[in-house]
Order: structure tokens, then C-alpha cells, then sequence
């Protein structure tokens, strides 16, 4: 007989208090990772997404359904007595409290830390904010604010352009996985102090972490203009550079048949793939040239290299080309659309992109779980409807149909 799989997380409670987009995406993958999320909601309305950019009608949205999969559902009316009783019990019986409320919320609500500890000395009290301690404590954040004060913005673009926001959602989505590091940290550290703790990601800090290399540039202006950005002039400050890798390897998108508004890819010169790219679009003859031959006399000329590969991949689809150049072990990759991506065989096959049925909107489309485990194998299920699991979480905590009832008539639940 084989054993039943386990889950990484099993017997792991989250008590979930978050909305939105930051705190849904943390604890989703601790809900794929195999631990009981519980997904705490007001009455009546639920996590604002419920209700937002919303398809049809009186259903449940897209930016719902993608951010809460794998969860139950209870609702609390927090600001009554027998509220904060509930509260007081889930607390007391959970491992992990998630919130990304704006500064203060839970607080008003009656519970700084140091109540919830004397509830829970085990909890893990995990949270996200736009900043840190300091100036900007207070400030409300939103995903684009992080991006601008993170050193994302500044630094993408065209230079004769404004900052601009990047499609990947770093601030919100960026600071859950940080948080999912940071709560399994936290869980394995009591696995030998056998206490609880505080845990904090800051928005501006997720996104900073993950533009390092913006500030490694910054550091290395001190010594004169970089090299491996296309840019002619440089003030003090890390420039917009285009599609530059800003790595040690040039890289550029370039244009390709028909000519769509996402028929490119993104080819980057390695010194060993030059030879054979020099053939591929048809000037052999620059793979000995001496005004051509090495990365550092290319370096000068990177526009014009890239402009030389586009005069061939314009022939070219841009699936041709990735055929064509991975023959090669030249590195690329296609621009792929949205569509593209939600369509795509193969990521329907790694269940990077999955189908998830639901009661209420049918069948919908969303990211898998990216945490590969092999003994921790995720099936993705529906995202809870409203207070759906009201009954059964709180039976669990001794609450009788008679007094759940009560609690409803009350607008408790």
C-alpha cells in the first residue's frame, strides 16, 4: 500500500485578514504548499476583489478567484463583542495571523502584538506594508507607489522617456513571496524555540530587493559611464535603458514577421554564439572581422549589431527564429502575449496555467502554483465563496448550530 502523500505545510492554520493583491498571493502559496487557510472576510461584502473588475454580474471576480484559491472562507463582523470572541478563538488556535491592513487597522481593532502573543504565544504574526518604520511609516501603498520608490521606475524605459511601471506586479505579488519566505522562517525557527514572532515585509523593500542590480550600477557610476548600457550620456544616476539586459551579455528585442505589436524576441550575443549568428543572417564575413570579431569592439556598436540581426528576423516569425537560434545555443526568447501564454500547450501541460471550475462563473483560467515540491504535490481548487465555511470552522472551535445561528441573526457572521 502506498502512503498517502503529505503537503509541505500540513497542519499548518493561517488565520488569512488580507485583501487585495500583496497578502492574497502570500497566503494562496501557503494554501498550495498544503496549509488550512482560513480566509477571514467582513460580512456581506467580503475582500473588496469580490467585487471588482468584475465580468459578470454578481459573480465572484477574475481578481478574486486568482488570488484565493485553495482557501476556506468564514465572515466576522470584528467590531462586535461576540466578534472578538470568535477572533480571540481562531487566534488561540492558528499558527499563522496574515494581514496587510493599512498601518494601525489591527491595532484599532484592539490587537497590537502584544495582545495577540499573550493569546497565542506560538502565533506567527506575519505583515505587509508599503514601508518601514520611519518617514514614510504612515504612507498608504499602493503597487505602482512601491515600484516608484523601489527604484523600479526610474530605471524602466526608454531614455527619452517617462518612468515607467512594469507589467510584473513586484509591489503586490513581489512582497507576498517575500512574506511566504519570511512566515516559513519564522515557522522553522519555533520549531526550536517553540515561540511565535513578529514578521514584517515592507512593499519598498520587496521591490528595492529585487532591483539590486539597479543599485549596484548606481555604485559602479563612481567610476565612469556603463559599459554594458546603450545609453551615450550619464548624469549620477542608474538611466532608463531600453530592453538592455544591463548584464554581462548586450541583449535587444527585435522585430519580427508579421510585424504585430508582440512579433519580437529577445536575443542576447554571447562572444561563443556570435560565429554562428553572423551566418544565420548571412555576413559570415563579421565573425573574422576585426571591426567585429570581439565583444569589446561590438560593445560600441551594439545598436548596429542589433540592427543587422533585425534585418533577418524581420523574415522571420518570431517561433521560426527561436527554432532557428536554439539550434544554435543561442540564447532568446519570444515576446509572448498574454493570449499567447494563456493558450500555450506546454504551460497548460507543466500546469503553470491551469483550468479551475467554479460554482458560480464556470470554468476559469489561472497561474499555477511556481513552488515545484515532489512530496508536496498541489491540485489547485475553486477559491471559497463568501462565509462558505463558516459551519465547519467554527464547529470546529465548539460553536453549536444553535448558537451559529444566533451569530448569524446577529450579523456576527
Amino acid at each position: 500500500m502506498g502512503e498517502t502523500p503529505s503537503k509541505a505545510l500540513e497542519g499548518v492554520k493561517v488565520l488569512d485578514m488580507t485583501h487585495v493583491q500583496s497578502g492574497p498571493s502570500s497566503t494562496q502559496l501557503l494554501a498550495w504548499l498544503g496549509a488550512d487557510v482560513i480566509k477571514l472576510e467582513t460580512p456581506g461584502r467580503g475582500d473588496i476583489t469580490r467585487g471588482q473588475l468584475r465580468d459578470l454580474p454578481d459573480v465572484d471576480s477574475l481578481y478574486f478567484t486568482m488570488l484565493n484559491c485553495n482557501k476556506r472562507s468564514i465572515t466576522l463582523n470584528m467590531k462586535t463583542p461576540e466578534g472578538k470572541e470568535v477572533f480571540e478563538k481562531l487566534v488561540a488556535d492558528v499558527d499563522v495571523l496574515v494581514e496587510n491592513f493599512g498601518p494601525g487597522v489591527v491595532e484599532r481593532f484592539g490587537y497590537p502584538w502584544e495582545k495577540l502573543r499573550a493569546l497565542n504565544d506560538r502565533l506567527i504574526y506575519a505583515s505587509i506594508k508599503g514601508f518601514g518604520p520611519g518617514r514614510y511609516a504612515d504612507f498608504k501603498a499602493y503597487e505602482v507607489i512601491a515600484q516608484a520608490m523601489g527604484g523600479s521606475m526610474s530605471t524602466t524605459g526608454f531614455e527619452d522617456g517617462p518612468p515607467l511601471a512594469t507589467g510584473a506586479q513586484i509591489g503586490d505579488s513581489g512582497t507576498g513571496i517575500h512574506l511566504v519566505a519570511a512566515i516559513l522562517a519564522a515557522l522553522y525557527q519555533r520549531t526550536n524555540t517553540g515561540r511565535g514572532q513578529r514578521v514584517q515585509v515592507a512593499m519598498q523593500d520587496a521591490v528595492l530587493n529585487l532591483c539590486r542590480v539597479k543599485l549596484r550600477d548606481q555604485q559602479r557610476l563612481v567610476h565612469g559611464p556603463l559599459g554594458e548600457y546603450p545609453n551615450e550620456q550619464f548624469s549620477d544616476e542608474v538611466p532608463r535603458s531600453g530592453n538592455a539586459s544591463g548584464g554581462g551579455q548586450p541583449g535587444w528585442a527585435v522585430r519580427c514577421a508579421p510585424g504585430g505589436p508582440n512579433d519580437y524576441i529577445y536575443v542576447i550575443i554571447q562572444p561563443v554564439g556570435w560565429k554562428p549568428l553572423t551566418e544565420l543572417i548571412g555576413k559570415p564575413e563579421l565573425a573574422e572581422d576585426p571591426a567585429w570579431a570581439t565583444p569589446e569592439v561590438r560593445l560600441s556598436k551594439l545598436d548596429k549589431a542589433f540592427a543587422l540581426i533585425e534585418e533577418w528576423t524581420e523574415k522571420h516569425t518570431k517561433w521560426e527564429v527561436m527554432d532557428k537560434l536554439n539550434a544554435h545555443n543561442i540564447p532568446c526568447g519570444p515576446i509572448l502575449s498574454t493570449k499567447e501564454i494563456i493558450e500555450d500547450e506546454t504551460l497548460a501541460q507543466l500546469g503553470t496555467v491551469v483550468e479551475v471550475d467554479h460554482p458560480e462563473r464556470g470554468t476559469f483560467k489561472t497561474v499555477g502554483n511556481p513552488l515545484k515540491l515532489s512530496d508536496s504535490v498541489v491540485e489547485v481548487q475553486r477559491p471559497p465563496l463568501l462565509g462558505e465555511h463558516n459551519d465547519e470552522v467554527l464547529g470546529a472551535l465548539g460553536y453549536s448550530a444553535d448558537r451559529l445561528a444566533g451569530l448569524r441573526a446577529a450579523g456576527v457572521i
